[in-house]
């Protein structure tokens, strides 16, 4: 799975391994030992693959034994016995093997696998696979398009603006409304600029409620690295579809995400800014892709924004 995840984010994901042999387990040094052996002669993954693969099939055979299946595997693999042999109980393996398992205990691992991503553990008994990584990978990899500080006001609140969205459903145009939420124009525009948004995808989308993006990871928790506070106007309301408003997880925690209503949503209004109004395209938002992260991790892929432009006048 790991080996799946690197190749999918080659320039996002290096793997670096260490051993943690259980000193439950009467064989795990000798296990540890085969795959660095193996790997003196440029198989040292080929090794470990096998012995996780047929663990069922050594796990219950004697230190001697075991030995002897070692050698059989080695020979099959292509390996030069008498140096495998060799390597098996070398000091240089035998040490570094029992160095790990030093380091692991010491640093107090429960168990294995045992995953830390950038240095921070992955929570132990989670699943270890594609769907659960996948995410994380994109979170880190979105840190490089980050910004320090929301952007200074750059806009003429004065003026008009509108966004166009280009997605792969068709176009969907937006009326800002810089005079009612100045603060969050500046930041869509500045964006909207910037790329930001190009490529992201609408990652949630419930039928009669909302459609919701802005995220180029895609997760839902993706922020362009800063935040900031709401701007209610007491005249906007969530009375109607396609009413344009910023998602966020409390009144200081507005960042990128946005969505637009597929139906009037009163229980919205107060609690999230209304910065504009969807003037054309809203069939288009009405045939996106449903899709609700809260239901697990089997949707379908979001439909994706190919670009947003702005338009001053």
């Amino acid at each position: 799975m790991l080996a799946q995840l690197q190749a999918k984010y080659p320039n996002e994901v290096r793997l670096t391994f260490r051993h943690f042999p259980l000193p439950q387990h009467d064989k795990s040094l000798l296990a540890a030992q085969a795959a660095e052996a193996a790997g003196l002669q440029g198989k040292f993954w080929e090794m470990h693959d096998l012995l996780y693969a047929h663990q069922s099939d050594w796990e219950t055979l004697t230190a001697g034994q075991f030995e002897d299946w070692l050698k059989t595997q080695a020979a099959a693999a292509g390996l030069d016995t008498a140096r495998f042999e060799t390597d098996l109980h070398s000091d240089a393996i035998v040490n570094k093997v029992k160095q790990a398992q030093q380091n692991a205990l010491k640093a107090g691992i429960p168990g294995t696998p045992y995953l830390l991503v950038n240095g921070k553990p992955y929570p132990y008994g989670s699943p270890v696979d594609l769907i659960n990584l996948e995410p994380i990978v994109k979170l880190y990899a979105l840190t490089r398009r980050q910004f320090d500080t929301c952007p200074p006001m750059q806009i003429d609140v004065r003026k008009a603006y509108s966004a166009t969205l280009k997605t792969v459903k068709g176009d969907i145009v937006i009326q800002l409304f810089p005079g009612q939420a100045p603060t969050t124009v500046n930041n869509f525009v500045f964006l909207a600029r910037q790329g930001w948004f190009d490529g992201m995808t609408f990652h949630r989308v419930l039928p009669g409620f909302i459609a919701q993006t802005g995220d180029p990871s895609g997760t839902g928790y993706g922020s362009p690295g800063y935040y900031f506070s709401n701007e209610i106007d007491p005249a906007l309301k969530f009375d109607a579809p396609g009413v344009v408003g910023m998602a966020n997880s409390g009144s200081d925690s507005n960042g990128s995400q946005f969505f637009i209503t597929l139906a009037a949503a009163p229980d919205l209004n107060g609690r999230y800014t209304i910065f504009g109004k969807v003037i054309q395209g809203m069939d288009v938002v009405q045939k996106l892709t449903p899709r609700d992260p809260s239901k697990g991790s089997d949707l379908p892929p979001g439909d994706k924004v190919l670009s947003v432009t702005i338009e001053e006048k």
